[in-house]
């Protein structure tokens, strides 16, 4: 068990940060092969300042119009997609192995406010799950594999908080939180999570087109 444990902690955090890394690398690669080659006519009105202006305008909380008809929605999911990221960088027990493996280290989130945090996270994943099958519109569009990709994301968050305050089972809970993140890492460039690539591509081709080419706001 303890040789188990030293692998996925040691070897396979680096073996799925690689596939994580350079999965999204040649996604990347691939679809801008795909648009020189298919589409390149795209690349003509394409323009740094727009897809730029676009970005940035999206990324204000509320600031685009969509967004304010759908605020509980768009509320929920701009907290979640923000602590999705700022939770696994600034806990503490993850800079503590970063700083054993590469020497590292950054302020790390106080207990009380990362218990906080994540148990908001995990609300939200509970609230987008409610929301597929409460909601006909989103409804009629879910698959088995949406609610799935939910799980997914769920379990590294719950796992993590159970064995930080070992409620029980501390040892396999450890276990579960590892492997689950390392699997989530694994399936992002396969899955409908690299839309953390092609979201901002698609908003800088949306951007370009509406302000290149229709001389308009695209929010």
């Amino acid at each position: 068990m303890n040789a188990f444990i030293g692998f996925i902690m040691g070897p396979m955090v680096w073996i799925s940060a690689m596939i994580f890394i350079f999965g999204l690398l040649i996604k990347f690669i691939f679809i801008i092969k795909e648009v020189r080659e298919k589409e390149q006519y795209l690349l003509s009105y394409m323009t740094v300042r727009h897809s730029l202006r676009s970005i940035c305008a999206w990324l204000i909380p509320f600031y685009p119009r969509s967004t304010r008809l759908r605020p509980v929605y768009y509320g929920v999911s701009y907290l979640f997609h923000i602590l999705l990221f700022v939770l696994p960088v600034f806990l503490f027990s993850h800079i503590v192995l970063m700083d054993q493996s590469l020497n590292l280290s950054w302020p790390a989130l106080h207990d009380g406010a990362a218990d906080i945090l994540t148990l908001a996270v995990i609300l939200a994943l509970v609230f987008f799950s409610l929301r597929r099958r409460l909601e006909p519109d989103v409804r009629f569009l879910t698959s088995v594999k949406d609610h799935l990709l939910i799980l997914m994301v769920l379990l590294p968050f719950v796992t993590g908080f159970l064995a930080y305050h070992q409620v029980f089972l501390y040892e396999w809970m450890v276990i579960a939180h590892v492997l689950s993140g390392e699997f989530l890492l694994i399936i992002i460039p396969f899955s409908r999570f690299s839309h953390m690539i092609t979201a901002p591509l698609t908003r800088a081709y949306t951007g370009s087109e509406f302000g290149h080419v229709r001389h308009a706001k695209d929010w």
